[in-house]
């Protein structure tokens, strides 16, 4: 029988059509949950709010933030993640150096990608920042390893280079960033577009959008060392993608991935799986979709030898769909 509880209410959310809540289990019946609330008059001012539940989402706790520079700035774009027998971590992207310009937004300073850690009583253990100056507004990808937890993010070089970093939790530091692949994208402003991950013991499967000479496309890579090196980067996308990426390992150690096709003025929600050693299957289209931001982030999961589909259908009467495809083949799905 479903049941709805209600985790937090309130007339002062930050609501974003690519920055959005999310609920993540966490061992012996808990969850997590997170959303963005304002914390002042300004457009960019807001703060991630996080709470627990320890009964299945029956009561929740009073909300946290992680965060505690006390500066109405951005923060956002979080990415939670299940700590093996330690509760909860975070990363999120972070607005403390930055400041508010002339027209309500951010004008100055660098964004910045930031984590937390959380102990199974719900208590914040540690903070630390992870990469100095980051892309202000591409979602951020998290993952646990057999190694650890692994993040990942769009990085922003002093000369607007804006490729994917990942960056590692070992002994209780996170590593260096490191690219994935040097795409070598300059762009001078947040393509909204972030990276996706999925884990399994060792492999880590990735994938992401970039758009260098102005052609839009969607890459995936896997790595066998628990994302400390990645191998080259395989081509997802049939002629053209506006992005919007997930990504699923498979129990065969390939990768489910999705994307949003954009060709001949048309887009297209679809799917391929892609293997280490570069081959692909035949891409399927799982619907039609809009390119703009009423269509969202369209999201995947794998349920055992089922892939779940949902996304915005942002037509006259804006709902949101699910579909279930059936994993049949090493290189096939059945819809």
């Amino acid at each position: 029988m479903e049941r709805r509880e209600t985790v937090s209410t309130g007339t002062n959310w930050f609501v974003n059509w690519a920055d959005v809540p999310s609920v993540l289990p966490l061992q012996h019946g808990s969850l997590a949950a997170h959303w963005l609330q304002k914390s002042a008059a300004s457009t960019y001012a807001y703060d991630v709010r996080l709470a627990f539940s320890r009964d299945e989402g029956r009561t929740w706790s009073a909300s946290v933030t992680p965060h505690h520079d006390g500066t109405h700035t951005e923060h956002g774009f979080a990415s939670l993640f299940p700590m093996p027998g330690q509760g909860l971590g975070l990363v999120w992207l972070d607005g403390r150096q930055m400041k508010e310009g002339a027209h309500g937004g951010m004008d100055g300073g660098n964004m910045s990608l930031r984590g937390a850690m959380f102990g199974p009583d719900g208590n914040q253990a540690s903070e630390m920042s992870i990469d100095d100056r980051v892309c202000e507004c591409c979602p951020s990808a998290a993952a646990v390893t057999a190694n650890g937890p692994i993040v990942a993010f769009r990085d922003r070089t002093s000369d607007e280079i804006r490729d994917i970093y990942v960056s590692r939790l070992v002994g209780g530091k996170w590593t260096e960033p490191r690219a994935v692949h040097h795409d070598n994208w300059r762009i001078a402003a947040c393509p909204v577009n972030g990276p996706a991950l999925s884990a399994s013991g060792r492999d880590v499967a990735i994938a992401w959008f970039t758009a260098v000479g102005n052609e839009g496309h969607v890459y995936a890579a896997f790595s066998s060392n628990a994302g400390e090196t990645f191998g080259p980067p395989i081509r997802i996308d049939e002629v053209g993608a506006a992005g919007r990426v997930d990504v699923e390992l498979l129990a065969d150690g390939s990768a489910a991935v999705t994307w949003i096709e954009f060709a001949d003025q048309r887009s297209e929600f679809r799917i391929r799986r892609a293997e280490p050693n570069g081959s692909r299957s035949a891409s399927l289209a799982v619907s039609g979709i809009a390119s703009g931001r009423s269509s969202g982030y369209p999201r995947l999961a794998r349920r055992g030898n089922e892939l779940l589909f949902a996304w915005v259908d942002s037509g006259e009467k804006p709902q949101v769909r699910t579909a279930v495809a059936r994993l049949v083949s090493a290189s096939s799905v059945q819809n």
